[in-house]
């Protein structure tokens, strides 16, 4: 009987690591999964708060070049009704010019006609 109890005992001690290894692997397994959530989440955190910036920074460069495009629309804009008034104005100093003195408006007009015909013959 003395072996059976001795091999009773045996089997509880290995039972008994084998439960004490068991016990030190969950807890180690658990402990890796832990560390490796919270680096996971820490990922996460950096990846999102770098992906707000770079949204931030893309929405800020659009931001300011819709204003610079407002800008340039603006001065073409400008620009262009300064051209439409200065022909205008060239136009009716034309008129004007035709108006006071007819027969010298015709001899320049003949003659720019002439001129012309002539350089655009060659």
């Amino acid at each position: 009987m003395n072996k059976q109890v001795q091999t009773n005992e045996e089997e509880s001690g290995a039972a008994g690591r084998i439960e004490e290894r068991a016990e030190r692997i969950k807890q180690a397994t658990s402990s890796a999964v832990a560390s490796t959530k919270e680096a996971v989440e820490r990922a996460a955190d950096y990846v999102e708060e770098n992906l707000h910036r770079a949204t931030d920074k893309a929405a800020d460069a659009a931001t300011r070049a819709s204003a610079k495009t407002d800008e340039y629309r603006e001065r073409s804009r400008e620009a262009y009704d300064q051209a439409i008034d200065r022909a205008d104005e060239w136009l009716d100093r034309a008129r004007d010019y035709v108006r006071e003195k007819p027969v010298q408006s015709v001899v320049i007009a003949l003659g720019a006609g002439w001129l012309l015909g002539r350089i655009l013959r060659r």
